[in-house]
């Protein structure tokens, strides 16, 4: 949620962020008038209470004559009261669903545009290979998962339904080796490991900003009124809703969790193999931190998925995504994208996002300082997902369909070197 009284200081940010994501503008202004007339409103109520306060005070004091006429206002006074209440009440409403329905504010720098305005901030990890100069044409992800046997997607259809899979053998140690790999760097930046719920409130799901125009996206349980998470973001966005916390030093957790998403919007998209299924697994980084801090704590994030993205060997670019490509939540997104051979194409595998303090004041998350309270800032970043084993199975093929096990993750898949294809 967007802060009302910057707004009502300066409203050009907001106006000028809504022109960047491609939204109207107007939201802002038609805002602040609701705002004002509230205030308004507030105010005429205040005013009318204090004045029946005092003559529901003078009523003892009246005579036997002047009774009857006071006893009439004060009467008429608390009809008065109560309906400008209500007014006030309808007013603040009004005003908190236009609040809600407003994006973030976008930060100075971030791309205006849509999805394809988005900024190439630096190429890494090398060129990608050059297999025609090795001789061979590139197997795609999942023939090559299939000659390890190592997804299954038929039997995955044939239970679930499409975009559904069975990770097998040494596709589901890859996994978990990635993984595992991922929380073991995190806790050597002090992140504390989270087993997260994936199912929440809409009082939460909505306070992380998920419930807006890609809310059919997400799975709903409406015998139980709650919604499974795509990301664990929301689960850890929840952990300190209604706290107070230190954030003297940010504060951080690595959510481990199974994903959700219905992917409605995607029709006809990626729909070969795990590119984008309905369920996948993600360790994913949350750090609650002061709003003065939010972007170097961004930059980190976004240096400790550079760091994993090493450690797999795969080249990469990083990306400064456009405005209209962020989410509700974010005000700015770094994505980094693994080279994806087959489809001679860059492959979104992670992105971080500073939410500033929009999430937290949804969620009422707040640290204590000198002059009182005042709302954290969080950020979010992916730091392994089931997406990954689509990079490196690709990047790390050899003529005769084995994978070469990047060394970082040798140790976590019995030392072995390379992945063989299971011959029938």
């Amino acid at each position: 949620m967007i802060d009302l009284k910057a707004l009502r200081l300066d409203p050009q940010p907001a106006r000028d962020s809504q022109i960047a994501r491609g939204a109207d503008p107007k939201l802002v202004d038609e805002i602040l008038e609701a705002d004002q007339a509230r205030r308004d409103a507030l105010h005429d109520f205040e005013e009318k209470r204090a004045e029946q306060k005092a003559v529901s005070r003078s009523i003892g004091k009246a005579s036997a004559e002047e009774r009857a006429e006071v006893l009439a206002r004060a009467k008429d006074l608390a009809a008065e009261v109560k309906n400008l209440e209500a007014t006030a009440n309808e007013l603040r409403e009004k005003v908190e669903k236009l609040v809600w329905s407003m994006p973030n504010i976008v930060l100075p720098g971030v791309p205006a545009g849509g999805e394809e305005s988005f900024e190439v901030l630096r190429f890494e990890g090398g060129k990608p290979r050059d297999f025609e100069a090795e001789g061979f044409e590139p197997k795609d992800h999942l023939e090559l998962a299939e000659g390890l046997d190592a997804i299954d997607m038929k039997r995955g259809a044939k239970v679930s339904g499409s975009r559904f899979y069975y990770l097998k053998g040494v596709g589901a140690q890859l996994e978990l080796a990635l993984m595992t790999l991922a929380m073991n760097q995190a806790l050597e930046y002090g992140f504390v490991p989270m087993m997260t719920p994936t199912l929440v409130t809409p009082e939460i799901m909505g306070g992380t900003g998920f419930l807006n125009e890609h809310s059919d996206e997400i799975y709903y349980l409406p015998a139980d009124d709650l919604y499974l998470t795509g990301t664990s973001e929301v689960a850890l966005a929840g952990y300190h809703k209604d706290e107070i916390i230190d954030v003297d030093s940010p504060k951080r957790y690595l959510g481990w969790s199974t994903c959700y998403r219905r992917e409605a919007g995607s029709a006809g998209k990626d729909t070969r193999g795990i590119i984008r299924v309905h369920q996948f697994n993600k360790a994913e980084m949350f750090s609650y931190c002061t709003a003065e801090e939010a972007e170097a704590e961004h930059a980190r994030f976004l240096a400790w998925e550079e760091e994993m993205l090493r450690k797999v060997e795969l080249p990469y670019r990083v990306i400064d995504t456009a405005a209209g490509d962020l989410g509700t939540s974010a005000a700015r997104k770094f994505d980094c994208e693994a080279w994806l051979p087959t489809q001679n194409r860059w492959m979104e595998v992670t992105s971080t996002s500073n939410c500033t303090t929009f999430q937290a004041r949804r969620l009422n998350t707040r640290e204590r300082t000198e002059s009182g309270t005042q709302t954290v800032a969080t950020i979010n970043g992916t730091l392994a997902t089931t997406r990954w084993i689509v990079a490196i199975l690709e990047n790390h093929q050899n003529a005769d369909g084995s994978i070469n096990v990047p060394v970082a993750l040798r140790p976590y898949l019995g030392g072995r070197e390379k992945l063989e294809p299971v011959v029938e």
